[in-house]
């Protein structure tokens, strides 16, 4: 496979490389998530101190309940930003380890069609049908892997919408259910 010990040197370097960079992917994402989550804490805490305060000040039921009311619409689209926010770092980390995914095979199958010419250069007469069967199941992986790749793609493209719907329809069934109670 490897001629010299300098192709063997530069494959294990690749290699060392693209591990690197998908454990640097998943630290940043990792990293994201944690300062996503420290501050929606932080946002959480300070909403509930505000809010225990407004409901402290109350000078009646009717009162408290109109403050607890006007309370709900905020926590709500908070909470609906918090899950889109995790939502896009979710997806932005799996498009960048499927781009490496797609780098990596796209040398591989390079490497794979450079050593098959190799045996065919060398390979005893004869040898065209055996060459050309590789060959074709070579073609049908990478085919395959086109269309799984593309598909993945398309359900990931539906999920989001998905997503988008939901997140809007919650937060307008929210807004009506707050203004709802207001008129009460």
């Amino acid at each position: 496979m490897f001629k010299t010990p300098e192709q063997f040197a530069a494959a294990n370097k690749a290699t060392v490389d693209s591990l690197l960079s998908l454990a640097n992917t998943a630290l940043a994402s990792a990293e994201r998530i944690a300062a996503l989550n420290l501050n929606t804490a932080r946002s959480l805490m300070e909403d509930s101190v505000s809010g225990a305060k407004a409901l402290m000040g109350a000078k009646d039921v009717q009162e408290a309940i109109s403050i607890q009311a006007s309370l709900a619409q905020p926590n709500v689209e908070k909470a609906v930003a918090y899950s889109r926010s995790v939502y896009e770092i979710s997806a932005q980390t799996q498009e960048e380890l499927s781009k490496m995914v797609e780098a990596q095979f796209g040398d591989f199958q390079k490497t794979v069609a450079g050593l098959l010419d190799q045996a065919a250069k060398s390979a005893p007469a004869g040898s065209d049908v055996a060459v050309a069967a590789v060959k074709s199941a070579i073609a049908a992986a990478n085919s395959a892997f086109d269309n799984m790749n593309k598909a993945a793609k398309q359900v990931a493209e539906i999920a989001e919408a998905n997503v988008a719907a939901a997140t809007n329809a919650t937060v307008k069934a929210v807004g009506a259910t707050a203004a709802a109670s207001k008129k009460k």
